[in-house]
């Protein structure tokens, strides 16, 4: 795990408390303890990098705040085969970003695309938006291969 868990800043425990609300569930400690586990790692975690941050969380505990936050909104679930990782909602964390996602051993790093790539993107889901009449409002790219350690 990279970094160390930082201080999330109150704009986001409120936010994350507002999309917890609205689908009838409280921002526990447990589901705070994760939102600071999450965005201190700097990278999509699994469950076994998760409960190993120290932070004292049971197993059972995790999978079920992890599938509230996710019903919330405030968590996204990276699915990569046979493995899962988490991270903190993008639009929370203003860091748009994509994922490598290890096709063997389902590492998942993430990227940031070129600005061009960007770009292209946004007039693609322009052109699908207008010959379609589908209203994409955001985009994800996961490329799926082999990472280093697996080469």
């Amino acid at each position: 795990m990279s970094g160390s868990v930082r201080v999330v800043p109150p704009e986001l425990h409120t936010a994350i408390a507002s999309r917890l609300r609205a689908v009838g569930q409280r921002y526990t400690t447990n589901r705070r303890t994760l939102v600071d586990v999450l965005l201190g790692a700097g990278q999509p975690l699994g469950i076994p990098e998760i409960l190993g941050a120290g932070e004292r969380l049971a197993q059972s505990s995790v999978y079920r705040n992890l599938a509230v936050l996710e019903q919330a909104g405030a968590v996204h679930r990276i699915v990569t085969g046979d493995f899962a990782r988490y991270e903190l909602a993008e639009d929370l964390t203003d860091d748009h970003h994509h994922h490598l996602v290890c096709s063997v051993c389902g590492d998942v790093s993430d990227f940031t695309a070129p600005a061009a790539l960007e770009t292209s993107l946004t007039k693609v889901m322009a052109k699908v938006a207008d010959e379609t009449g589908f209203a994409p409002d955001r985009h994800r790219l996961d490329l799926l291969g082999t990472c280093t350690r697996c080469a």
